[in-house]
């Protein structure tokens, strides 16, 4: 029943769902860019939905105030404190550890502020917990959302890095002046 209403929830308002590239991985580090604005998130649960999976999401601790706290609990959310970055990738791998075979989504631009480069902690997650990456897009200049790829991170930070980013390069954000290089 969610799958069939998020399905129409997207096709009401124009999305078209890309179909994902083969078989889904029983866990994995999700990808999520663009990412510049709030209606990023309502959409990226419609697609989970919509694909039929459940995906955990990471989300600055400061949304996670009552009422909000419990609900985005409830849909998967963890609550990252974006000022003690100390210990989080090991925190994260140490929950995914716990809860054992989940989807995870992160934004590496960590924020819908432009900055000057992606952070890399959904890179080193994937590795350390033996994950593939999967790279999802929310484009508003087609208006398609979905997982387009499954990458299986080398080792080669730097080379992986510089690959997934530049399969966003003809991605278009909400607002393209606030999306990360």
């Amino acid at each position: 029943m969610r799958k069939k209403i998020a399905q129409s929830l997207l096709r009401l308002f124009g999305w078209k769902v890309i179909p994902h590239p083969g078989k889904q991985p029983e866990g994995s580090i999700i990808c999520v860019a663009p990412h510049t604005s709030n209606y990023d998130f309502p959409l990226g649960l419609l697609y989970s939905w919509a694909a039929g999976f459940d995906s955990g999401f990471l989300m600055k601790s400061d949304w996670f105030f009552f009422p909000l706290g419990p609900i985005f609990r409830a849909l998967g959310g963890i609550p990252v404190n974006r000022k003690e970055r100390t210990q989080t990738v090991e925190r994260l791998q140490e929950q995914l550890r716990q809860k054992g075979q989940i989807h995870l989504a992160i934004t590496p631009e960590g924020t819908r502020s432009r900055g000057e480069k992606w952070k890399s902690g959904f890179y080193h997650i994937a590795v350390a917990a033996g994950l593939p990456i999967e790279l999802a897009v929310i484009d508003y200049g087609k208006k398609e959302l979905g997982i387009f790829e499954v990458f299986y991170p080398t080792g080669d930070i730097e080379q992986d890095l510089a690959t997934i980013r530049s399969r966003y390069d003809k991605s278009q954000a909400k607002y393209p002046e606030q999306f990360t290089p």
